[in-house]
């Protein structure tokens, strides 16, 4: 099992390591240093020695006069008696030695280290540790060549000798001392060190666990503590920016649900990364297969401008790097009765984003726009012709008669009327259109808003002999325009004592109302529509008897402007003829 060993005990070990190892070469160093000044006293005594006796030789010129025993004399007025002292000639005869009785039968010392160490240094001193070969003894042996022979001092190696070369105990005690000491200062120093770094160990630690931040860090005051600060700080603000990054890409992802265009984005390799859900339903209306995924948006054959587009720009190395720069492509995709606007933009990191916007409406609109403009063109020419003749007629004959010019003016009058009425019902049809959701709205009593038109068209019911039966109670109130909703029923029983005869008879009814809505029916028992008319009352100009509805001032723009209003309501509206005949329109409004 593996032994885990903290940062702090780390640390000291490491400056423990340094330590030990700087301090055992220090005491090597040292204790090397100390015995070879000690070997240097012993030498330095032996060497006086030998000076000492070279000098004695020399002076009294015993070698040339035989007479080398006198240096027993010299022996008795040393102060260490237990000094060997030796004298060899230069071939390694020994010529003296105070320790041997008999030492003219002592072998060459010629060969004997301390003699070959002396014989080739620079100073012609030479020592060795050893047996002797001749006492068994073990002697520390200096010898001093002195050209024309070797003087040997020696000390018996014995208990004392040994201590005096070994170093001073107080050495070591002094450096135990200090060894005790540097523990505690580094054990201090690696756990003020070891604080700030464990604290970040802790942090990091709780990051990687996803635990929230609960604890107040606080490091020393130390250069590692402000790192960590930082580091902390540093850390609150990135998850702060984290977690505003996040709402925003979350509010974006619900913007994205909630668009009627499909948005999807895609990376480098062509691999999905985010994809709302009117992009999968756009690629099944456009794609011939079913159940088509995002991934296949790049098999789908209509959007082969676009996979040119990509494997131009997805090969190329050098990209731009200005956002105004980015390749972009727009096209639009006509499948069935259905028009799409696709749009791709590349970014700098080569992932990119595909748009889809069903544009059928709009091209529908378009049309239906130009279709309006036409007929708007037609519908205006009959009563601008009509004023332009009546005008012409007047000013090229200056001597009509007053009740023929009057008879002019009326007519002109009344197509001026039925043009002012055109343009007013064009304008509003095109302001529910454009501007339905700007239209304020109020609580609103059906009842009185009804009564209040036939109060308005008594005279013509009187004449035509009609009645009108509100079927409505004045507790029906629905939130809608009033304008609009006034629209709505006074086209409808317009249309009604226009177009169903003489002696009609209508009804306004509530006859139904669930949590959301009311709804309202619009009854006569008049001619009633005939079927292959009944699906086209709604459009614009269209008129089922186009010669009458011109006769009784209509401006073909009636019905659609009940079907217009009643959609920018929130509700729906349809047609059919009664049973005994007679049209009935349904219609219903929100509460």
């Amino acid at each position: 099992m593996a032994f885990n060993i903290n940062f702090k005990r780390k640390l000291f070990f490491y400056y423990f390591s340094i330590f030990f190892i700087v301090t055992i070469a220090f005491i090597a160093f040292q204790y090397n240093r100390e015995r070879q000044f000690k070997i240097a006293q012993l030498e330095n005594s032996l060497n006086s020695i030998t000076e000492l006796s070279n000098n004695f030789i020399s002076s009294n010129d015993l070698i040339a006069k035989n007479k080398i025993h006198l240096l027993d004399s010299l022996l008795q007025i040393m102060p260490t008696g237990d000094t060997r002292l030796t004298l060899i000639d230069v071939e390694g005869v020994v010529l003296f030695d105070n320790f041997v009785d008999d030492y003219t039968q002592m072998e060459n010392h010629l060969n004997r280290p301390e003699i070959n160490k002396a014989k080739l240094a620079d100073n012609r001193a030479g020592s060795f540790i050893r047996e002797s070969l001749t006492t068994g003894q073990a002697f520390y042996y200096y010898a001093h060549y002195y050209n024309d022979y070797y003087i040997r001092a020696a000390v018996v190696y014995d208990i004392e000798v040994k201590k005096f070369l070994k170093a001073e105990k107080l050495f070591f005690v002094f450096i135990a001392f200090w060894f005790v000491i540097t523990w505690l200062i580094l054990s201090y120093v690696t756990g003020k060190m070891s604080e700030s770094i464990t604290k970040l160990k802790d942090f990091a630690v709780q990051l990687r666990q996803n635990k929230p931040l609960v604890e107040d860090y606080q490091f020393p005051k130390n250069e590692l503590g402000v790192i960590g600060k930082q580091i902390v700080s540093m850390y609150k603000k990135m998850m702060e920016t984290k977690d505003a990054l996040s709402l925003e890409k979350e509010k974006l992802i619900r913007h994205l649900y909630v668009l009627n265009e499909g948005i999807g984005f895609f990376s480098s390799e062509k691999d999905t990364l985010l994809t709302n859900t009117h992009f999968v339903q756009y690629l099944n209306l456009i794609g011939e297969k079913s159940s088509l995924n995002p991934q296949q948006v790049f098999e789908i054959k209509e959007f082969k401008t676009l996979h040119e587009f990509l494997h131009k720009y997805l090969a190329q190395n050098n990209f731009p790097h200005q956002n105004s720069d980015l390749p972009q492509i727009e096209f639009t995709i006509k499948k069935s009765s259905y028009y799409f606007e696709i749009k791709c933009i590349l970014f700098q990191d080569k992932s990119f984003e595909i748009y889809i916007n069903d544009t059928t409406k709009l091209e529908k609109r378009k049309l239906l726009k130009q279709q309006m403009t036409s007929n708007i063109a037609h519908e205006l020419k009959t009563p601008v012709t009509s004023v332009s003749g009546y005008l012409e007629t007047i000013l090229n004959n200056k001597d009509i008669e007053e009740e023929k010019k009057d008879y002019f003016i009326k007519k002109a009058t009344k197509q001026c009327n039925r043009l002012s009425a055109l343009i007013e019902d064009i304008v509003l049809l095109n302001r529910i259109e454009e501007a339905g959701d700007y239209y304020e709205r109020s609580t609103l009593a059906i009842a009185p808003l009804v009564q209040e038109f036939i109060e308005d068209r008594e005279k013509i019911i009187k004449q035509q002999h009609a009645t009108i039966t509100l079927k409505v109670d004045d507790t029906v109130q629905v939130k809608g325009n009033k304008s609009l909703l006034s629209s709505v029923f006074q086209n409808l029983l317009d249309n009604a004592l226009a177009y169903a005869g003489e002696n009609v008879k209508v009804t306004v009814e509530m006859y139904h109302e669930d949590d959301a809505y009311y709804y309202f029916s619009v009854r006569d028992n008049g001619l009633g529509i005939p079927k292959e008319h009944m699906s086209r009352v709604f459009e614009r100009f269209y008129r089922v008897d186009a010669g009458r509805s011109r006769k009784m001032g209509g401006t073909g723009l009636g019905l659609a402007i009940v079907k217009h209003a009643v959609n920018m309501h929130r509700g729906e509206v349809s047609v059919k003829n009664g049973v005994d005949g007679g049209a009935e329109f349904y219609f219903n409004l929100p509460k």
